[in-house]
């Protein structure tokens, strides 16, 4: 039996980073999910890790555990205060933030 990986692209208001982020797990692409959509993945129960890039941006790597059947769900989200959004520039993985949605 396999887990269920749900991401969500969402952002209230403007949002730079806007075209469509690829969704990684355990470092291989595994889809991508397009502004106000979500994708849905299958993956198998057990630790990975989790990370959402779009061109040379990305989010910094989440650990995620899936037990087998259970869903998860994260957002992820371009949008970030000025000072970081500045600092995203130079530091590529604060360009973009993954969020488990319980």
């Amino acid at each position: 039996m396999t887990a269920t990986l749900k991401v969500v692209h969402k952002a209230i208001g403007v949002e730079v980073r806007r075209g469509a982020y690829d969704i990684l797990v355990d470092g291989v692409p595994v889809g991508n999910v397009k502004m106000n959509h979500t994708t849905s993945v299958s993956i198998d129960p057990g630790r990975h890790t989790l990370q959402v890039r779009h061109r040379r941006s990305s989010s910094r790597p989440v650990a995620i555990e899936a037990a087998e059947g259970q869903t998860l769900v994260y957002r992820c989200t371009g949008k970030s205060f000025l000072p970081v959004f500045l600092l995203s520039f130079v530091v590529r993985s604060f360009a973009l933030h993954l969020r488990r949605v319980h």
